[in-house]
Formats: structure tokens, C-alpha cells, sequence
């Protein structure tokens, strides 16, 4: 069974300065998991059947003008009837007076009131982009995460391959570290995956020799970032002169992460080897192929052969 995740109401009134106007507990303590919403027109009509409870409702222009539209006790019993289901927050959009018996009722059922000024459809929008964010299903694996020209580049391989210290030179080279050695990987869509760093050690990085360092301090805010969009997984490992490498990048290498396909690339790594353009160009490489252009393409027609790709897949929940 899949962990399910929560996040306190009083992060979703910081987010989106929302006005409260009942809540039955300290929003600290009141706890959101659904991440997506509902419009509860056909509720306040009477129809609940595949009605979910556990998402947060909005009422705007269009549930207040029908609201305003029944005989008062047929309201209040309408109203009373949606919040006796127990949904875990309403929320007024366009800054809508509430009626009276709306916050009696709310009082009577302990569902949390809120308000604001916002459009209901700007508002939905921006609030299910949050709570996808903060909801999302994670796994947490051991690597650097590095926004190179834009691309988010996951590197990953055993202890003392070289990651952190082939991140610091990317750093100098003017590109943005996310997380070093715990990267918080959650699927934010059905095609995304967004890396994070873990609050408590977010921006330090570990140098053998040297020690602890905050990259942030050394160089500044413009060198790190608090997350980043997964592009790419680099694999590092010691060269093994009995392993064949790819040599042309005909077939295309994927990581499943949550079930979601990322690109990746093996390099492996010898004294001579500049990883750090290695990564630049392997980051830029994986741009122009999302763009459509495959180089290993093109050289093999400029030579009148052709070759059948296949994809290899490597799925991480498994490993």
C-alpha cells in the first residue's frame, strides 16, 4: 500500500494569504490528502453519488448565484447536508459574503472556512499545482542533483565515485546545485519528476578531504537552487576495460523513477577525463534530442546505414 502523504492547512494560508474565517483546530494541526478539488454545484442540488469527502471545495460565482437563488430553508438544508459529509475545507473565491447559517454550520461540523479574493478558476488552478506538489508520491535516493543549461541532471554511482566533487566544478562553471548526497525525488505528473534537497541539509555538500561546506555561502545564491525538474540520470562508475560502452547513442537508456521513463547515460571514469564538460555536453546532448535531433542518427545516413533502436529501461523502485 502507497505511503499517503498530508500537509497542514496553515501551509496552504501562507501560500495563498487566504482569510480565515472558522477553523475548528489550529491550522497547524489540521491536515489536507487529497490533492485535487471540487466545485460542489451538483452537491448543493442534491446529487452526492461518487461524491469525494475528502477533497477541498470551492464555491464561486456560479454556486453563490444558486445558492442565492433557493428559498432560505431549502439553502441551509443544502448547505448543512455538504458539510455534514465532513469535507476537510471550503473556501469562498471572489471574496463572496458568506450567508449566516454557513458559518453556524461550519461551527456545527468542524470544517474549516476560508476566503479569498482571487477568480475560483485562477484559484483552483494554482492551489491543485500546490497540492500535487506537496502530495506528491517520493522516494528519496542517494546522488547530486544539478541544474546544468537548464537541464536537471541527476548523478548517481557508488560512495567516493567523484559526484560532489564533479558537482563543485559544475558550480564554478556557473551552473546550480539543488541537493547533494539525498536527493527527494517526487512525481509530479504522470511524465514529471522534481528533485529536492531535505530542509535540514539543503545547499551543504560534502568534499573527502576538505569536509563539509555550504555552497550557498561560498558562492552565493546564484549557485544553488531549491529544485529542479529531473532531465537526465548520469550513472558514474570506475572504468572497466572487460565492459563494452556505448560508443554511439543509437539506443535510447532509460531510469523508471515512480514509474515515470528518464533519460540516462553510464560514464565512465578514468584520471584524464573532464567530467564536468562530459556532463555539460552529455546535458545539452539530451536537450537537442527532446528537440528531435539525434547526432548518432544523422552520422549513421551520412554513412548509408541504418540500425534498429531499442530502448532499455532500468527501473529504480526495484533496486
Amino acid at each position: 500500500m502507497s505511503e499517503i502523504y498530508t500537509i497542514p492547512l496553515s501551509e496552504i494560508i501562507k501560500e495563498f494569504d487566504l482569510e480565515v474565517l472558522y477553523t475548528p483546530a489550529e491550522p497547524e494541526t489540521i491536515l489536507i490528502n487529497d490533492n485535487d478539488v471540487n466545485r460542489p454545484g451538483l452537491q448543493l442540488m442534491g446529487f452526492y453519488e461518487y461524491f469525494n469527502a475528502e477533497r477541498i471545495q470551492i464555491c464561486g460565482n456560479m454556486e453563490f448565484a444558486y445558492m442565492a437563488s433557493l428559498d432560505p430553508d431549502v439553502r441551509r438544508a443544502r448547505i448543512d447536508a455538504l458539510f455534514a459529509t465532513k469535507i476537510p475545507l471550503l473556501v469562498v473565491a471572489r471574496g463572496h459574503e458568506i450567508y449566516p447559517e454557513m458559518m453556524s454550520i461550519a461551527e456545527k461540523y468542524g470544517v474549516p472556512l476560508l476566503r479569498t479574493p482571487r477568480s475560483t478558476g485562477e484559484f483552483i488552478a494554482a492551489l491543485i499545482a500546490f497540492l500535487h506538489l506537496k502530495l506528491a508520491p517520493r522516494i528519496t535516493r542517494h546522488g547530486v542533483l544539478i541544474e546544468v543549461y537548464g537541464e536537471g541532471v541527476l548523478i548517481v554511482g557508488e560512495s567516493g565515485v567523484g559526484k560532489s566533487e564533479t558537482a563543485i566544478e559544475l558550480v564554478k562553471r556557473g551552473h546550480r546545485l539543488v541537493a547533494d548526497d539525498a536527493v527527494e525525488i517526487k512525481k509530479v505528473s504522470d511524465i514529471s519528476l522534481v528533485g529536492s534537497s531535505p530542509d535540514n541539509i539543503r545547499h551543504f555538500l560534502e568534499l573527502r578531504g576538505i569536509g563539509i561546506i555550504n555552497t550557498r555561502r561560498l558562492f552565493g545564491v546564484s549557485a544553488v537552487k531549491v529544485s529542479e525538474k529531473i532531465d537526465l540520470i548520469i550513472e558514474l562508475e570506475n572504468w572497466n576495460s572487460e565492459k563494452v560502452y556505448d560508443r554511439m547513442g543509437v539506443d535510447n537508456e532509460f531510469t523508471s523513477i515512480l514509474g515515470v521513463k528518464i533519460p540516462s547515460v553510464t560514464i565512465p571514469i578514468k584520471p584524464g577525463r573532464n567530467l564536468s564538460i562530459i556532463i555539460e555536453v552529455a546535458a545539452i546532448n539530451n536537450r537537442q534530442k527532446k528537440m528531435g535531433y539525434n547526432a548518432a542518427e544523422e552520422l549513421l545516413q551520412n554513412l548509408g546505414l541504418q540500425m534498429d533502436k531499442k530502448d532499455n529501461i532500468k527501473v529504480w523502485d526495484e533496486i
